[in-house]
């Protein structure tokens, strides 16, 4: 090996020495470098992912947007009772501070909860408190009436039980243990009166027992979008568990009301029906203030009543093609505050004019 002529051995080897030195430390600079470029890269990355919205998105980069996406599978929401929650059966839309919604409303004493909507739309047109789940009472009935008319004929025959005898509350009151009855005549139990003991004979008929009728409910709420509705009985009877809100009742009034049987039964004040009792008839009477006290346009559809639900109402009516739907829960008045809300909203939104009324008695 030849050595330069001005260098000894020793330093030769110190030279090359040094140059691997640095050639290693040029090496691990390079490689520090090119850790850092990526870490900023997928940082760069990684909040373009975050943000869902940048720049390549905005200037039509809808492929690579797309694909981001699908990369994160979205979370399920899930009702109060644990079912996946689908996209509500109406839209309600509209939902605006006080002062700007379409009815301006206000009561000395109001409800705890409110709602007037366009029922075939879901436009909102006043609200108060729409998402505040509360005990519903006897609004209960308005699924315990849709699965019934799902699942079963008018002219099924349903077998009277003891538990349904044995129901407290409300009541049809003469249904003839351990006979059958037509299930249509129940219906009409169910939703004039509102007969907890009617309420327990479908719920029997249809799933076999109560507490799988329960689960139908439950499950049936999901699938409506009912986001604050859950069901622990038939009834309403009893409030523990059982709850829902204004905006979900309104979901459920727009699809009862598409059920032929359903909406012929809850626009009728009066009804005699054949029974298995001495006579052959029942007369049955509807306790909804709208058909009592006779509402022009009145169309609907049910009251529910306990300590701690309050009086509650949901209301609905029909004028020159246009349907509304009112909601009141936990209301000193129900049925005038419901009236009130559905002239307002046929007259200052849908400019229809007044229709004369007769005077209701206070508290109605």
């Amino acid at each position: 090996m030849s050595h330069s002529p001005f260098l000894t051995p020793g330093h030769s080897r110190s030279r090359r020495a040094l140059a691997a030195r640095r050639r290693r430390r040029r090496r691990r600079l390079a490689v520090l470098g090119a850790l850092v470029l990526v870490a900023a890269a997928a940082t760069a990355a990684a909040m373009a992912l975050a943000n869902g919205s940048g720049s390549g998105r905005r200037h039509g980069d809808r492929a690579g947007a797309h694909s981001l996406r699908h990369r994160v599978a979205p979370a399920v929401r899930l009702s109060p009772h644990g079912f996946p929650l689908a996209a509500p059966a109406l839209a309600l839309r509209g939902f605006s501070p006080p002062q700007d919604e379409p009815v301006q409303m206000s009561f000395a004493t109001p409800p705890r909860e409110g709602l007037l909507f366009n029922l075939s739309t879901g436009q909102v047109l006043w609200s108060f408190n729409p998402f505040q789940p509360v005990p519903i009472a006897s609004l209960t009935k308005m699924m315990t009436a849709l699965l019934t008319v799902l699942a079963a004929p008018p002219d099924a025959p349903v077998l009277i039980t003891r538990e349904a005898i044995d129901m407290p509350g409300s009541k049809v009151g003469v249904l003839p243990l351990g006979r059958h009855v037509p299930l249509e005549s129940l219906l009409y139990g169910l939703l004039l009166p509102s007969g907890n003991d009617a309420a327990v004979a479908l719920a029997q008929h249809v799933a076999g027992s109560v507490n799988a009728f329960v689960t139908r409910m439950n499950e049936e709420a999901a699938k409506l979008g009912l986001g604050c509705t859950r069901y622990s009985s038939p009834s309403g009877y009893y409030d523990a568990g059982n709850y829902s809100c204004a905006a979900d009742l309104a979901v459920l009034a727009h699809v009862d009301m598409l059920q032929p049987r359903i909406a012929s039964v809850v626009r009728t004040y009066s009804a005699v029906i054949p029974f298995p009792i001495p006579g052959g008839k029942l007369y049955l009477y509807n306790n909804n203030p709208l058909l009592i006290y006779h509402y022009p346009g009145a169309t609907g559809m049910k009251t529910g009543q306990t300590e701690a639900a309050g009086r509650c109402l949901v209301a609905t009516a029909e004028r020159h093609g246009v349907r509304l739907g009112a909601i009141v829960l936990n209301s000193d008045a129900p049925g005038t505050q419901a009236r009130e809300l559905l002239d307002a909203g046929f007259q200052d939104v849908y400019h229809q004019p007044p229709v004369a009324e007769a005077p209701w008695p206070p508290g109605a």
